[in-house]
């Protein structure tokens, strides 16, 4: 038997697997990503035309145009009717231009992100705890139960919207506008990478999320900062689990990926 959490490595002269299916605009997406990381291009600057970048990437125009059409669709690409394509402006309120850089398909990236959640959030819990309001005890409250009763109910729509709002009510509740600002752009970057890797996949258990958004709750309505923000760290900790079984599994997975369910972290 191997080490636990190790993957074996196939004998010499063992059939490999085959490589999983991906859809053509997606590895595209992601070379075009690369290209202007490696040129350096900041936000605001103008891209080749449509043609240039299919010849560039050595890729179809049909297959550029669709992932010219995602890249747009999760605020990486501006596209201007008569003007071109454009590196859209970072998703962040300090518009590091570093982060026009993040590449959402990158394991390496996806765990430094994750990294950083946990710094933030776990912090944005602890003031929570010692500073929320009781109408914003009762909101972070409220949306934690939604987030449970969507997960038992198996609903994904729900089940996102109440998440959004649970990480919202605490990152209010921190009163610190840098923290929620933050929490903010971290979930935008994590839902590129929910719809270009994951394909808007849920990546663990609602309920386990649900269970544990309840339990942040209940810390913070008791005023106990350092229980909610361990919480909160374990919270994360579990999504990163969950983010690189999911990785793992599709990577090494032969089917082709299930069409898109609505992203949420």
């Amino acid at each position: 038997m191997g080490v636990p959490g190790e993957r074996a490595v196939p004998s010499e002269g063992a059939e490999k697997p085959a490589a999983p299916y991906r859809p053509g605009y997606e590895l595209v997406a992601e070379q075009l990503l690369t290209y202007i990381a490696e040129q350096n291009m900041k936000p605001g600057d103008r891209l080749p035309t449509e043609q240039g970048l299919a010849q560039i990437l050595g890729a179809t125009r049909n297959v550029t145009r669709e992932a010219i059409k995602v890249l747009a669709a999760i605020g990486r690409l501006s596209v201007r009717r008569g003007a071109g394509i454009f590196v859209a402006a970072s998703p962040g309120a300090l518009n590091d231009d570093r982060l026009a850089h993040f590449q959402p398909t990158q394991m390496d990236h996806v765990m430094m992100l994750i990294d950083y959640r946990q710094l933030i959030e776990s912090d944005t819990a602890r003031k929570a705890a010692a500073l929320a309001t009781p109408l914003e005890v009762r909101a972070i409250a409220r949306s934690a139960r939604s987030s449970l009763d969507a997960a038992l109910s198996d609903d994904v729509q729900a089940f996102a919207l109440a998440d959004e709002q649970f990480h919202d009510a605490v990152g209010t509740a921190a009163h610190n506008l840098f923290l929620r600002s933050s929490v903010g752009t971290i979930r935008r970057l994590m839902s590129q990478t929910d719809i270009l890797l994951l394909h808007g996949d849920v990546p663990g258990s609602m309920e386990a999320a649900g269970k544990q958004h309840l339990a942040i709750a209940e810390a913070v309505s008791s005023g106990d900062a350092e229980e909610a923000a361990e919480l909160m760290q374990a919270h994360i900790d579990t999504t990163r689990h969950q983010v690189e079984r999911k990785i793992r599994d599709r990577l090494f997975s032969l089917t082709p990926p299930v069409p898109a369910r609505v992203p949420r972290r």
